[in-house]
């Protein structure tokens, strides 16, 4: 068994705060140390801005749990400053293969572009990421950052006022209260948060289990994503392999409604199964077995107040397609900034609101997608499956059938279409793919990379278009980059940001969204836009 589970991260201290007469006021209040509560520290942490992370654990989470990271939140990563570590350490991949029966039907590559500094995915175990996670923090403090992490700190109630949000909180010496101006509940898809506020989940859980099983083998299977439509070792379910760092292997087994979990999750059940898959002669050893069942819903609502729930606090949506941690940490991402802003007192609290909006919107888009791959995947009706079984077949030799196979279409970054956030789009025939709205995609140049440059501030992207360097709206500063189609041998960055212009200005916003676009600088039009984007028009 790996280490890793027995050795405390952030073992439990006696805090000051639990000595005091009466509740100590902190700026904000993270509940959760996975990597969307870390993430969202940390955010916060290198804006200046004080935070206290609570959890009822000391250690990492138990078993690889989230292994699939995409290439957006790869980049939200580097921001963080943990993301050279996940990359190092991480099993990259770009190419995924569809079996159905006993033979191959076809493969996609999901990166077929070049011009890009993260590859498509990576996997990794979540324990190693929740250690990158936790020496981030310990840099950060290293280097005076306001943020702290304090394990073993349950929290028990949880007051909401309209100014602050009050926390009695449970520790192996007892209970304290404490008080925050904001609460970020990044506690879990079984968010105690979300219970003690009354709060529910909307959506579908899905009548099927599954079988996860990491495996530690030294086999020859490529760094590919495999993925079995009612294969032979599993008749009438799917299976899934994925390669970890380790040589830790991913296995999951699609085992039906009707089942004892605790039963099936036993060794003697296991392995039977497991040999079935790769073979009598494969040697392997268990790492850890869990069993999941589906569930694709989320909360009505994000923002309650002062309190902000995040990632499977928020929504929850099946494995297939690796939704989870990505789109959670999309979801800090979105909402950091603008918390800053209003804490600043830079934007007006309403701002918030399209946090709630934006990321609610990536979760019902989550939600279809994984809704849609897990009907494909476990088809509960005889004509159902006929159907998908005839898609799979003509799969293998028309490529017109291949996008209908639906074995979990994989995470990709939220386009925020119709946000108030957005400027109207008047570079009518750029390209699609950065509209108002539209994360920026990466472009090469020369030796380095388009993202790096954009950071995590306000950014006036100029390319072959004249602007100021700096623009000041009601408190808002902007800071030009300027760039040439001449910096891109490749031209990916004309394709990418001009189409068919010869010069284009674009507002990007922290998270790297875009906020506008134009042909040229107009000063009227941008400094609208940049108090758009932060909720004052």
């Amino acid at each position: 068994m790996n280490k890793i589970f027995e050795v405390p991260l952030y073992a439990y201290a006696r805090s000051p705060d639990q000595d005091t007469s009466s509740p100590v006021r902190h700026k904000v209040i993270v509940i959760g140390a996975g990597p969307i509560g870390l993430a969202a520290a940390i955010d916060l942490a290198q804006q200046g801005i004080e935070v206290v992370v609570l959890d009822d654990n000391d250690k990492v989470s138990f078993g690889s749990r989230a292994v699939c990271y995409a290439k957006r939140p790869l980049e939200i990563l580097d921001r963080l400053g943990c993301g050279q570590p996940m990359v190092d350490k991480g099993v990259e991949w770009n190419l995924g293969k569809v079996f159905f029966d006993d033979r191959q039907v076809y493969d996609f590559n999901l990166l077929p572009e070049g011009g890009h500094q993260r590859p498509a995915f990576i996997n990794l175990q979540q324990y190693y990421f929740e250690e990158y996670l936790v020496n981030r923090v310990r840099e950060l403090q290293e280097a005076g950052a306001p943020i702290e992490i304090r394990g073993r700190n349950k929290v028990e109630a949880i007051g909401t006022h309209p100014d602050h949000v009050k926390l009695e909180v449970e520790t192996p010496e007892g209970s304290y209260t404490v008080e925050a101006d904001w609460l970020i509940a990044c506690d879990g898809a079984g968010s105690p948060v979300r219970s003690m506020l009354g709060l529910d989940f909307v959506g579908r859980v899905f009548e099927d289990n599954f079988l996860i099983a990491d495996v530690i083998m030294d086999a020859g299977f490529p760094t590919e994503r495999w993925f079995w439509f009612d294969p032979p070792f599993n008749r009438g379910q799917s299976a899934l392999l994925h390669k970890q760092p380790d040589n830790v292997w991913r296995i999951d087994l699609q085992l039906g409604w009707d089942i004892d979990k605790e039963r099936e999750k036993r060794p003697e059940n296991v392995i039977p199964r497991l040999k079935a898959m790769l073979g009598e002669d494969v040697q392997f050893e268990l790492e850890w077995v869990s069993i999941y069942t589906f569930q694709c819903r989320r909360m009505e609502k994000f923002r309650h107040g002062r309190v902000l729930f995040a990632g499977d606090a928020a929504h929850q949506v099946s494995p297939f397609g690796a939704r989870g941690a990505n789109s959670g940490l999309q979801d800090t991402d979105n909402l950091i900034w603008k918390l800053k802003l209003v804490m600043e007192g830079k934007a007006p609290e309403s701002l918030l609101d399209s946090y709630d909006m934006e990321r609610i919107h990536g979760a019902d888009e989550n939600i279809l997608n994984s809704s849609r791959s897990t009907d494909f995947i476990t088809p509960k009706s005889e004509m159902s499956r006929i159907l998908r079984d005839a898609v799979l077949d003509l799969s293998e030799q028309y490529e017109f059938a291949r996008p209908l196979v639906n074995s979990g279409r994989l995470s990709v970054p939220c386009t925020y279409d119709g946000s108030p956030l957005n400027s109207a789009d008047a570079l009518l025939d750029g390209p699609a793919r950065t509209r108002p709205g539209s994360p920026c995609p990466d472009a090469p140049l020369g030796d380095e990379f388009l993202l790096p440059k954009l950071g995590d501030k306000f950014i006036l992207l100029t390319i072959d278009a004249d602007a100021p360097d700096l623009i000041e709206e009601e408190g808002i500063e902007v800071t030009r980059l300027a760039l040439s189609v001449k910096d891109d041998p490749t031209l990916e960055l004309k394709r990418r940001y001009l189409g068919d212009n010869d010069s284009a200005v674009y507002l990007i916003r922290p998270d790297q969204h875009v906020a506008a676009r134009r042909p040229t600088y107009d000063d009227n039009q941008f400094r609208h836009a940049i108090r758009r984007a932060t909720g004052k028009e």
